[in-house]
């Protein structure tokens, strides 16, 4: 494929991933000539390599019926999945398509050459404008099924696809995936493994994550947030530098694990996106279908929840309540908070669920580059300690970082490499698994790295929390930081049922390497 618009070389850039083409550019460059053509790049050529079928999105907007004559050459890309509000019957699809068209909609059966379950989706068209000498303006067009009424711990297959593109025919079916429901309830022996990660972007060691994660053949993906960083600044305001089209390079990208592993997204301050809505989450609700928890999904899609057989999950949005980055703060009027609460308590009264997980964006403890936001520990730390919550993963520092149990601020009980820790008696263990491949941090002077296999004797470090409302931050130095990982990373969780239930937790480096292993029993 020639790329001449774009300043590449055409016999590089057939060598050349989507990703690589866009560091090409923003080196030889530089940043503002980068954000102009990154558009360009994710919308003429991560469609199938039609760069030539159609308008490209950003420039004319194709109408539903000349879309419709040219289904075959509008292949859509960049699925993922989602749970509905209850995975063992409810799945959700997502994907996106280069230009408008019409008649969108999911094939589904129980083989892949039987797919005759037809179930219609809806179009989400999402325009960003144009910045002068910035950025083009740029039509996006993402589309979503609801799957609805499905069997529990079921393995379902499906295609996507509009009139004029029929995923069920031979010249598409290579695009068939599949996907597994929730079992019905736990059994008395079950295990199954989830992973996490956040600050991923777009890249090869972002992709490097993906395959990582791949291979721990999860049940899910917790994503805490800074998914792509089309905003590159994170502050949350119309200034910031941005380029909506590195969603296009983030959703290509992940489509081969998250078009089969459920992709549960929540919101970091980069994904703030002032162009859409008051709050910046008019982008997110375009590309994402998440669960509809009974909180206000509209203005805060990254708060939710949903039980996985013994495992409760919250996803919580810490914009909401940040003392670093405020341009979010205080948004939701209290109200997240508040269901917060009636979640925790419905779900720690809800017999089969033995453990309760939270995640979100900022730090409640870290001693990396942000280190820990005054404003989660203020607002939420007293309800994770009131409901016994068991395991709290947050991303934002670009690095791997675990406490020890905490209760109240404090050391509950010290759980050193492969040790283990009781929520009911000792505490909360907190993780940072911010290593999802964007740049890494570091720590301060002094905090050392401390992981498996190069193991420190243990002593207090020196760090700051954000302390105030208006970003005023206080000095502290903290002996619960246990283990400390400068390097990508993904977190492995492997969830057992039955009479000793327990939750075995792993840090994985991309080479493999196990880097931490603990584990949390209630009653231990």
């Amino acid at each position: 494929m020639e790329t001449p618009d774009v300043g590449i070389p055409p016999r590089l850039a057939r060598r050349m991933s989507m990703p690589e083409q866009y560091e090409y550019l923003r080196t030889r460059f530089g940043r503002r000539r980068a954000l102009v053509t990154a558009g360009a790049v994710a919308s003429g050529l991560l469609t199938g390599g039609c760069a030539g079928d159609g308008p490209a999105a950003g420039t004319t907007k194709a109408s539903p019926s000349a879309s419709a004559t040219r289904g075959s050459a509008l292949p859509p890309f960049g699925r993922h999945l989602a749970f509905g509000a209850d995975p063992r019957t409810q799945m959700r699809i997502s994907w996106q398509v280069p230009a408008a068209v019409r008649g969108p909609y999911v094939r589904i059966g129980l083989r892949p050459d039987d797919l005759g379950r037809k179930i219609a989706a809806e179009v989400r068209a999402l325009h960003t404008p144009g910045v002068s000498g910035v950025r083009l303006a740029l039509d996006q067009f993402y589309v979503h099924a609801a799957l609805d009424r499905l069997t529990p711990g079921t393995t379902y297959y499906y295609g996507v696809g509009h009139d004029g593109h029929d995923p069920a025919a031979a010249a598409h079916r290579s695009t068939i995936a599949h996907f597994r429901t929730a079992p019905a309830a736990p059994s008395a022996s079950s295990v199954f493994t989830f992973t996490a990660f956040g600050d991923q972007g777009v890249g090869e060691t972002a992709a490097s994550s993906d395959h990582l994660m791949l291979r721990q053949d999860p049940a899910f993906h917790l994503h805490a947030g800074d998914l792509c960083y089309a905003d590159g600044t994170g502050h949350g305001k119309k200034t910031d530098g941005y380029d909506p089209g590195f969603w296009d390079l983030f959703l290509k990208q992940n489509d081969p694990v998250a078009r089969t592993v459920p992709w549960m997204v929540t919101t970091g301050n980069h994904d703030m996106e002032a162009w859409y809505s008051p709050e910046g989450y008019g982008g997110q609700l375009a590309r994402w279908s998440l669960p509809d928890s009974g909180f206000d999904a509209k203005s805060t899609p990254g708060a939710y929840t949903f039980t996985y057989g013994n495992v409760g999950v919250v996803a919580l949005d810490a914009n909401d309540v940040s003392y670093e980055i405020t341009a979010n703060l205080g948004h939701s009027g209290g109200r997240q908070t508040a269901w917060l609460e009636r979640t925790l308590k419905k779900l720690r009264a809800t017999d089969h669920i033995d453990f309760v997980v939270v995640f979100f964006h900022h730090c409640a403890y870290s001693t990396s580059a942000h280190a820990s936001d005054g404003g989660v520990r203020k607002e939420w730390l007293p309800l994770f300690d009131d409901h016994r919550v068991d395991l709290v993963i947050n991303g934002h520092n670009h690095v791997y970082e675990r406490t020890d149990a905490l209760r109240g601020g404090a050391v509950g009980r010290a759980v050193p490499i492969g040790g283990t820790a009781d929520p009911v008696r000792d505490g909360i263990v907190y993780v940072t698994a911010g290593g999802g491949g964007r740049d890494l941090y570091g720590f301060r002077p002094g905090s050392k790295e401390t992981y498996e296999g190069h193991e420190r004797a243990h002593r207090p470090v020196d760090s700051f929390v954000w302390a105030t409302r208006s970003g005023q931050a206080r000095n502290e130095t903290v002996d619960w930081s246990r283990v400390r990982y400068r390097g990508f990373s993904l977190l492995k969780v492997e969830a057992e049922s039955g009479a000793h239930p327990r939750l075995k937790v792993s840090a994985l480096a991309h080479d493999g390497r196990r880097i931490d292993h603990f584990e949390v029993k209630r009653g231990a």
